[in-house]
């Protein structure tokens, strides 16, 4: 019997539940999975189901399960792993995305494609190089490791799991497995372990305990977790690798000191997932163990010829028996067919026991490494090489892979081969030349002196993507699984890590904001004439240059400021939304810092040539008028100032609960509200407040740009976009008649509608390489530019206004202005890296 027959009894209890909509009780789970597993057919076929984190991918898992199927669990947004699935299974069906609906598509039977009775599930191997593996796993496993997980965590039907780990993999099967068995309920948050809103999120769900790997509580640790109350939640458990004794510490002593839980376990996709747990009871002084057996199996140690170990102390293989355990492995069709192969597995990994019956893993036997929770066999690696002709042993820790390499490869040859291989970013890998490999009397290669040399190299280094993202959110803490939008990167950072992709990566590719630091350490070089190059850098650069060819003449371009201060607002949309949807002020106004770093030492600079402290600009109204001069520094610096006055009024609307919930709903409509509220106050504020002339370098004179900006990002729809462009068409003429009906001010507003008109049609332009390679680092420096682009010049070449006759004073002024600012950022940036810690735990790296 299978759990899925008795979902009938758990009723209307909610089974699935999904943001935003109604859960699916039981009754309806238990009628869905009838009819999905009556089109799977009669007789034992093989389905592949795409695991999406969707209630279709579920419900196609689920009812193969329940209709006697056997069913392969493949990896979401990975088209290579089911194609080669494909290949070597001949599945009778595959459920999987299609057109953007979740489908279904059966076959004939396949009548070479024998199925043994027992098989229900298969699995692959975590972290798997080369050919396909797959756990063969019966149903009797999965019933009985769902029971012995539900057993020791005391399960129940009103407790509610917060499922954020992939269910293809073997530790988010099992927390599905163990808690629909209970009839509990399982929730799949919108938002992950990384993301600000995620505790408040699982606390409005009600869910009572949560799941995650180590790096999943290294990422809730810091987005502040830890600072939020929970009532509902009893316990939280960690498998999938080492936890840091730290980490664990910290979270095992929160959660008691509220009388809650947490469960350290260990196991392995072959036992179909758990082995081994830590008592939560016991855990003071043991999170370095895995703990003792799950209910219902049992660990032993044995030594190299299988003779069992006694003695507290004395390392040996862990082995491991239960029901659990896998049928064996299969590699193609033909293995479907075959029983069970194994009574008991062998872990290969090397433990020790204590004097209380605590099991710790100390080391591999095999050649193994275990790294970012891949499990990665160096025998495979070398087989990759050696497929693509390179010559070279494989040795390896628990952070890094070395290939020691006699081929004439070099680096750019071997690395992209390691890292498809391994599936790691380059910081985890090292490669390292010989004329020959070191060999045993025997003949056999001397691995042991391959380690050695792997022990003798300097500590992991940073290099390439990850190396630019470590410096562009120094100090904060940085992992592969890490996106720019979860690390909360603002426009600034956007634009110089976008130069940092072009350089490292040949050409960003489009989206990487949201990809993982790993997908983005894999991406390859893309070479050609031409670069796809993000239409905002494009725009940012442009618009940074009219500023600086402005300020240097009188030529009437003053449009750049105010496109500059649109992309605040789009940028906002583009990269911050998440931070501004959960509340996360903090995390909003994190970049302030990186502002005024820069701005503050410039102000002290002023102050100090005219002999009074400048407390307006310190206090960042100068450009508000409350004094006289209106301006007491340069008047180009009111944009810094009006800029943290915007940051500050978006830190605040989104302070609010309801507006920040109707924002969160409906971005499009608030930002139509909001361009309609600061549009008006520009036109009414004047009138209670007039200022005159510096009135148009105030926060309410072009607070409606930012609105705009954000509206321009949400326009995802033709209509939308339709909408736009129709308001941009009648708003700008207006704004332009407006202010002053003069040529500066056509210019100005003209160019905001051609921002505009890109943003909404063309999100990525196609650059010659050498203008993508020209306008980037202005982009990314467009900050310094801006700081810096006139104090050279005023000091060395004379005012703006005989630029007009003297074209070549302007030329050097745009270009000293340019070089200044440039020169500024890239001290900074130098100043960055020097500065940096080395970060000593795997898998992290702290900014530089």
């Amino acid at each position: 019997m299978i759990f899925t027959e008795r979902f009938e009894t758990f009723g209307v209890s909610p089974a699935l539940i999904f943001p935003d909509r109604k859960p699916i009780s039981y009754q309806e789970l238990a009628r869905f999975l009838v009819a999905q597993a009556a089109s799977f057919g009669s007789e034992k076929r093989l389905v592949g189901v795409v695991a999406e984190p969707s209630e279709h991918a579920v419900i196609a898992y689920l009812a193969a399960l329940h209709g006697g199927h056997a069913v392969a669990l493949l990896p979401p947004c990975k088209p290579s792993v089911l194609d080669d699935f494909v290949a070597d299974f001949s599945p009778d069906g595959v459920c999987r995305p299609v057109d953007g609906r979740f489908r279904c598509m059966m076959g004939s039977p396949n009548p070479a494609g024998e199925l043994h009775a027992d098989l229900a599930l298969l699995l692959g191997t975590s972290g798997s190089t080369g050919k396909s593996r797959y756990v063969r796993l019966s149903a009797s496993a999965v019933q009985a490791n769902a029971s012995s997980i539900a057993s020791y965590l005391e399960l129940e039907e009103r407790d509610r799991a917060a499922l954020i780990l992939p269910f293809h993999y073997s530790y988010g099967l099992s927390v599905l497995n163990s808690h629909l068995i209970t009839g509990a309920s399982i929730y799949l948050p919108r938002r992950g372990a990384s993301d600000a809103g995620f505790a408040q999120e699982v606390r409005d769900a009600g869910c009572t305990n949560i799941s995650g790997v180590p790096y999943s509580f290294e990422q809730m640790e810091r987005a502040g977790f830890l600072q939020h109350e929970l009532p509902a939640l009893r316990f939280m458990t960690v498998a999938g690798g080492r936890m840091p004794p730290d980490l664990a510490t910290t979270f095992h002593r929160h959660l008691a000191e509220r009388q809650k839980r947490l469960f350290m376990m260990y196991g392995q996709t072959e036992a179909t997932a758990r082995i081994a747990y830590v008592p939560p009871h016991l855990l003071e002084g043991n999170v370095g163990s895995i703990g003792i057996a799950i209910p219902g199996g049992s660990l032993r140690l044995v030594d190299d010829a299988g003779n069992p170990i006694g003695q507290p102390g004395e390392p040996g293989e862990l082995v491991y028996s239960g029901p659990n355990v896998m049928m064996g492995y299969a590699s193609q069709r033909s293995d479907l067919a075959k029983g069970a192969g194994i009574a008991e597995l062998r872990t290969g990994d090397i433990a020790t026991r204590d004097k209380n019956g605590f099991f710790t893993v100390i080391g591999r036997l095999k050649r193994m490494s275990k790294i970012a929770g891949l499990r990665l066999s160096h025998e495979a690696i070398e087989a990759a090489l050696d497929e693509a002709g390179i010559a070279a042993a494989i040795v390896g820790d628990d952070d890094r892979i070395l290939a020691l390499v006699t081929s004439q490869h070099g680096d750019e040859r071997v690395l992209p081969v390691l890292m498809a291989a391994t599936g790691l970013p380059r910081p985890h890998l090292e490669v390292e030349r010989a004329q020959s490999l070191p060999r045993l009397a025997s003949g056999k290669v001397d691995y042991a002196s391959v380690r050695a040399r792997l022990r003798s190299l300097r500590p992991p280094h940073r290099a390439g993507v990850l190396a630019a993202f470590a410096s562009a959110f120094y100090p904060r803490h940085v992992g592969v699984d890490d996106t720019f939008e979860s690390l909360g990167g603002d426009s600034l950072l956007y634009v110089q890590l976008s130069l940092a992709l072009e350089r490292e990566l040949g050409s960003a590719p489009p989206g990487w904001e949201t990809m993982r630091i790993a997908e983005l350490c894999r991406a390859g070089q893309q070479a050609g004439k031409h670069l796809s190059t993000d239409s905002q850098l494009v725009l940012r650069a442009v618009a940074t240059l009219m500023v600086v060819v402005h300020h240097a003449s009188f030529w009437p371009i003053p449009g750049g400021a105010a496109i500059l201060v649109m992309l605040v607002g789009y940028s906002l949309a583009r990269f911050q939304r998440q931070r501004l949807f959960a509340g996360d002020v903090a995390g909003v106004l994190r970049p302030l810092a990186l502002v005024l770093v820069s701005y503050l030492p410039i102000v002290a600079g002023f102050s100090l040539v005219q002999g009074e402290i400048l407390w307006p600009s310190f206090l960042l109204i100068g450009n508000l008028g409350f004094v006289q001069p209106p301006h007491m520094m340069p008047y180009l610096y009111w944009f810094v100032e009006a800029y943290v006055q915007i940051m500050l009024v978006w830190a605040a609307m989104f302070g609010i609960p309801r507006l920040r919930a109707f924002a969160n709903g409906t971005p499009f409509g608030f930002g139509m509200i909001l361009l309609a509220a600061a549009t008006a106050a520009k036109f009414l504020i004047p009138l209670l407040w007039s200022i005159g002339g510096p009135q148009i370098f105030t926060l309410p004179d072009v607070f409606y740009l930012t609105a705009l900006g954000w509206c321009v990002h949400f326009a995802t729809s033709w209509q939308k976009r339709l909408t736009m462009v129709v308001v941009a068409a009648l708003l700008c003429p207006a704004l332009a008649w407006t202010g002053g009906n003069w040529l500066g001010s056509w210019v100005k507003f003209a160019s905001v509608f051609g921002a505009v008109l890109v943003l909404v049609h063309a999100r990525r332009i196609a650059l010659p390489a050498r203008l993508a390679q020209m306008a980037l680092p202005i982009a990314a420096a467009s900050y310094h530019i801006y700081l810096f682009h006139r104090i050279v010049p005023e000091w060395l070449l004379p005012s703006p206004d005989l630029a007009v006759s003297q074209p070549v004073v302007t030329i050097a002024a745009v270009a000293i202005g340019l070089l200044s600012g440039l020169g500024a950022f890239a001290l900074q940036q130098q100043l960055t890296r020097w500065l940096a810690p080395h970060q000593g735990r795997a898998g992290s790296l702290a900014f530089n």
